[in-house]
């Protein structure tokens, strides 16, 4: 006995040979170039085999009767007793032609080499897609009362079973399994399509909310989803079965869940809020097509579409197996199977083991090049007041990751040594000496960096100056708001205004404003910085909204208290728990890696939480913290050093409490 494969180096092709390995006699698979043949060869190595076990046959899909060789045909000839066509294309994104060429032409040719080969059995691997969107049960002796196959992958996936059906000269039989994802037992899966694209969605919720939470959501039609071992155990066993010659077999779940039910079951085995109200989506159907056409086709309403569902990474094509309106009758595949217990497990049984392997080998995020070195790789990066604090550890861990960095800051020498050690760790950095509080050095400033690096990928607002300093004692200071004010608002809004019209030319780029968790708690004694750090904050957000559809992203880093030079002259914050600047530069590797709208500590996103909801008590606590906090009226640091009075015990456990807001 003697098999042949096209798409045995593929997900259902790897399972099946597993299945086949069990029987005697040799697999042969249609390898169309080297880098098939590896990945063919290092499945052997992997499964520990003996040789001649599984042998490559090149060919390729695309050419007539596959391409095979005048001596393979002869060598193989009469000696094939199933021939196991798996190869197609599965993308919902892929183009028409590429889907016409692979499914269509394809199985044609394979159609054509089994008969050169004069194979015993044509198995084509075929799909519940060939049966389109049809509106209620669908057997497995139906074909041609498919409905709506429009979409390529309906069109091709029918045409394909076609060509099997009127031009297959060997017996043939059909297999169409249903959504198929990992192994029940393990989750191993090689693609995340179908039902995982929701997975992202569930997670998304999850990092949100608790997991019991009831959230409201949408019910809609029957998921057929499947495990790829139940399907490949069913078709090892059907292939080799006498008597079921020119029929076709349902490899799916008899009793498949509805799809708001199949979002539960993963949102349980993902730990996240499940849907204790669903909503039937299929309401929406009595909304005139005309009248919903016009909705989504607002400008406003598609690019929040297409927004959200690239961020989820859900193809739009997707969203009508939501509302799947068929049923497959499975009973034929039972008769098949009857006494050979295979029977397709219950999606809850398993569910776990398909969520734990996506989000440790599957999800997006993971899998793809999430490094700081993959993000900042051919970037421009500026970062303001780079000569000392959080802007040099920064530049410091951007250098360890092959960075090219442009450092901005007021001392030449201190930016000279920062430059120094950013390139013996392995980074690239140009300075320039500017003072971002002189609007006219600022204009200089953008002016010779787009005239020698002709962009900025990345800009890190990062400088800046905080005054410590109670209100009562800076009402005969009001310089001390105007100069706060023209470095960490003006200095920063200029280099971003600057430097956007060349961001949006570039077709994207990044803006990070390091802002204080003072935004967030209120905090005493930070007016004036405060103040300067929120205007920021609230001109990110506008701006953010502009630029939303250009690829500018904005992040606004809330950072807590970081023992940088700029805190130094305060005694008191000796003994007040705070950030190191390599922490602190960790949150700027997360903004730059992540692109998230804001990074702010579980502390600062309370205090927002509290100031809205009590406004009273935050002022109570905060007031509490500015009494128990010495202040000073003299004007120099130094007074101030002297003035200040030793860290209590009582002190020092509120400072604890209120972990880093005092920046």
């Amino acid at each position: 006995m003697a098999y042949f494969l096209t798409g045995g180096t593929g997900f259902l092709g790897r399972n099946l040979i597993t299945r086949l390995l069990k029987r005697e006699g040799t697999i042969y698979v249609l390898c169309h170039n080297e880098q098939s043949q590896d990945i063919l060869e290092a499945h052997i190595e992997k499964w520990s085999i003996p040789a001649g076990r599984i042998l490559p046959i090149t060919g390729d899909l695309t050419q007539a009767g596959l391409g095979l060789a005048k001596e393979d045909i002869k060598k193989l000839s009469g000696s094939i007793t199933h021939f196991f066509h798996l190869a197609a294309i599965y993308d919902l994104n892929a183009t028409a032609e590429i889907q016409e060429a692979v499914n269509i032409e394809g199985t044609q040719n394979a159609v054509d080499a089994a008969e050169n080969l004069q194979a015993g059995c044509f198995h084509h691997i075929s799909s519940i897609a060939a049966a389109g969107l049809y509106e209620g049960h669908f057997r497995e002796d139906m074909f041609d009362e498919a409905e709506n196959l429009d979409h390529p992958y309906f069109s091709t996936k029918h045409l394909s079973e076609k060509v099997v059906r009127e031009k297959c000269k060997v017996p043939f039989r059909v297999y169409r399994p249903g959504m198929v994802v990992g192994d029940s037992k393990t989750g191993i899966a090689d693609r995340a399509d179908g039902p995982y694209y929701f997975f992202k969605m569930i997670q998304r919720i999850r990092n949100v909310l608790p997991a019991w939470v009831p959230t409201i959501g949408l019910e809609g039609g029957r998921l057929n989803i499947v495990p790829v071992d139940y399907v490949v155990d069913a078709l090892d066993y059907i292939a080799h079965k006498d008597g079921l010659d020119n029929r076709c077999f349902h490899l799916t779940d008899p009793k498949p869940y509805r799809s708001g039910e199949v979002l539960n079951i993963f949102a349980e085995a993902g730990h996240a809020p499940r849907m204790a109200l669903r909503l039937d989506a299929r309401l929406f159907g009595f909304i005139p097509n005309q009248m919903k056409n016009a909705i989504l086709s607002l400008p406003t309403i598609k690019q929040i579409s297409d927004v959200t569902m690239k961020d989820l990474g859900i193809p739009s094509s997707a969203l009508q197996f939501f509302t799947y309106p068929t049923e497959f009758d499975c009973r034929e595949t039972q008769k098949a199977l009857k006494g050979s217990g295979i029977e397709c497990p219950r999606l809850p049984s398993y569910a776990p083991a398909i969520w734990d392997y996506w989000e440790r080998h599957l999800d997006p995020e993971i899998s793809g090049d999430r490094s700081l070195k993959g993000r900042v790789e051919n970037k421009i990066i500026l970062i303001t007041g780079a000569s000392s604090g959080i802007g040099q550890a920064t530049a410091f861990k951007l250098a360890e990751n092959g960075a090219q960095m442009i450092l901005v800051a007021r001392d030449e020498e201190k930016l000279a040594n920062t430059r120094m050690e950013v390139e013996e760790r392995g980074g690239i950095a140009h300075t320039y000496q500017c003072d971002l509080s002189k609007i006219e050095q600022v204009d200089t400033l953008v002016e010779n960096i787009l005239a020698d690096h002709g962009r900025v990928d990345i800009l890190i607002n990062n400088a800046g100056r905080s005054i410590r300093r109670s209100v009562a004692n800076s009402v005969d200071r009001f310089h001390d708001f105007e100069r706060t004010m023209q470095l960490n608002y003006f200095g920063a809004l200029k280099l971003t205004l600057g430097l956007l019209p060349s961001m949006e030319a570039q077709g994207g780029g990044h803006v990070i404003n390091i802002s204080s968790i003072g935004v967030l708690t209120n905090a005493p004694r930070f007016s004036a910085y405060v103040a300067s750090k929120a205007a920021m904050d609230a001109f990110t957000r506008c701006a953010a909204s502009e630029y939303s559809d250009m690829n500018i992203n904005f992040t606004t880093i809330n950072m807590p208290l970081v023992a940088t030079p700029m805190i130094a002259p305060t005694k008191i914050y000796k003994s007040v728990p705070t950030l190191s600047p390599d922490q602190a530069a960790d949150l700027l590797a997360t903004a730059i890696i992540d692109k998230p709208k804001r990074i702010a500590t579980k502390l600062g996103i309370f205090g927002s939480v509290l100031h809205a909801l009590f406004p009273k008590l935050a002022e109570i606590i905060m007031n509490s913290s500015f009494r128990m906090f010495p202040d000073s009226k003299e004007s120099e640091q130094s007074k101030e050093d002297k003035t200040e009075k030793a860290s209590s015990a009582e002190l020092m456990a509120f400072s604890a409490l209120l972990r880093g807001i005092h920046l």
